[in-house]
């Protein structure tokens, strides 16, 4: 079995940067994909964002907390589902991106390629 994805789009906003309980660096981004199309009725074009959030670890981390809101960006990873206890006791999931290489491709520091960062 293999789970891999690989998303192109904008950020929404900053990166916002973290440390793990074990004091490893984490960033989370959220990253907004578009998919367009031809409407075959009206002949108008049509287009559906999706919105990602991303998380990434270790020296891969590093890298992702000097984004900034609008920067184009490449991201390979995996999609994982995690449950956790919400802060009013309710159960909550959320399927996130897990990076593993991030590749900028406006302008600026090119790319960025780590390997599986550890958490």
């Amino acid at each position: 079995m293999f789970n891999n994805v690989t998303l192109i789009g904008y950020l929404g906003s900053d990166a916002e940067s973290r440390t793990t309980r074990n004091n490893t660096a984490m960033a989370v981004l959220s990253l907004a994909t578009k998919r367009t199309w031809k409407n075959r009725e009206t002949g108008e074009g049509e287009s559906q964002t999706t919105w990602h959030k991303c998380v990434s670890f270790g020296r891969t981390a590093e890298y992702a907390a000097k984004l900034t809101k609008g920067a184009h960006i490449q991201v390979v990873g995996e999609i994982q589902t995690r449950s956790y206890v919400a802060k009013d006791g309710t159960n909550k999931s959320v399927t996130e991106i897990r990076i593993q290489r991030i590749a900028r491709l406006d302008r600026g520091p090119k790319t960025e390629s780590t390997e599986g960062a550890a958490a």
